[in-house]
């Protein structure tokens, strides 16, 4: 059997040559020119495409919602007081300005996860800066060790501004280079704070959107700041900042009125929708801090569809998809997509997951 099958569910095997090691503008093609396996719920059926077939696939009066955070230079290089050198991850600016922050060691051509920080320890920064920990942020990891810190940070100026002078995105060891924070950004990006890109929706271009709004395919925005992932334990996400305005809630409730369907763009503009929705689909206008987890006791509301990277073995966000589609649906989805050679990561290959049958489009 191929290492690259699926062996049990929702688990799997990942070989470096199936993850996306670069963006594909490196490899000399466009943004929206990654694959795209298109899988029905209703049927499952499954198909091949380009992202450049977006707006064929969809229907008329469906509705796109995109993550429209923009993502930060969210790794700084930090110094404990013993003078081991380490990585710092902000990941969360909390309401009453404290941080949400990870630190990692630093391994040849990788980092990670330092479980042995202290309370009160203090960090020196770049900039003359510091970073003092205050207590543990949420629940324990697998080992029981710290993995999140919520913590006291003191830069000169405003965090942004110091992020974008001293910072860098954060990269995990598949991505073998460093890329500038534009290779972070979707078209959408509009307001800092995510320290993880939102990247279900890189693919978009101009050309796909103007086309969409052609065929009658609407783009709604919502805003979720994305926290940093646990690759290490696939955890699930902790509260982060969002917010869905009066506009997109109306958008969004009169396509399901219209017969329309509801395609999210990205994890976090389901958890985003979801946040807000009732039992019934209806999505009211809110902002705040959501700790939603969507398990497949719990299901989707308003969401329909759902645009999506690919996602590493045993990820949380497995369940999500499991939710809108079912586990034996997601197990040959991600089997096709490993047979075919499809990329995974951020700035890898897509998903879109679509309700009904492929005849229904």
């Amino acid at each position: 059997m191929s290492t690259e099958t699926v062996t049990s569910p929702l688990s799997f095997t990942l070989t470096p040559e199936i993850e996306a090691h670069e963006p594909i503008e490196a490899r000399g093609r466009a943004r929206d020119e990654v694959r795209m396996l298109v899988s029905y719920t209703g049927d499952d059926a499954i198909s091949h495409a380009s992202f450049t077939a977006l707006p064929e696939v969809l229907r008329t009066g469906d509705v796109v919602v995109v993550n429209t955070s923009a993502t930060v230079n969210a790794a700084l290089p930090a110094m404990r007081p013993d003078g081991e050198c380490v990585e710092l991850r902000l990941s969360q600016r909390l309401p009453d300005g404290h941080w949400v922050v990870e630190l990692r060691r630093l391994t040849v051509g990788d980092t990670l996860p330092l479980r042995d920080a202290a309370e009160g320890e203090v960090l020196s920064l770049p900039g003359n800066a510091q970073v003092r920990l205050l207590e543990p942020y949420g629940a324990p990891a697998s080992d029981g060790g710290v993995r999140l810190w919520r913590a006291a940070g003191r830069v000169h100026g405003a965090v942004d501004a110091y992020l974008d002078w001293y910072g860098v995105p954060i990269r995990y060891r598949y991505v073998t280079e460093g890329w500038p924070l534009s290779y972070y950004q979707t078209i959408f990006a509009r307001e800092p704070g995510s320290a993880e890109m939102p990247s279900a929706a890189r693919p978009f271009s101009r050309r796909i959107v103007a086309r969409l709004a052609r065929r009658g395919i609407a783009i709604a925005p919502i805003l979720l700041h994305t926290g940093v992932s646990s690759p290490e334990d696939h955890e699930p996400p902790y509260p982060e900042y969002f917010r869905v305005s009066p506009t997109t809630a109306r958008t969004v409730n009169l396509a399901r009125e219209r017969g329309g369907r509801v395609i999210a763009a990205g994890t976090t503009t389901v958890r985003a929708l979801e946040s807000v929705s009732s039992p019934e689909g209806v999505v009211s206008a809110s902002s705040g801090w959501t700790d939603l987890v969507v398990t497949p006791a719990r299901g989707l509301h308003a969401v329909d569809g759902l645009l999506t990277g690919f996602h590493e073995p045993r990820a949380s966000h497995l369940a999500l998809l499991e939710a809108l589609a079912g586990r034996s649906h997601v197990e040959s989805a991600y089997a096709s997509a490993l047979r075919e050679r499809y990329l995974w990561h951020e700035f890898g290959d897509v998903h879109l997951l679509l309700p009904g049958t492929r005849l229904d489009g």
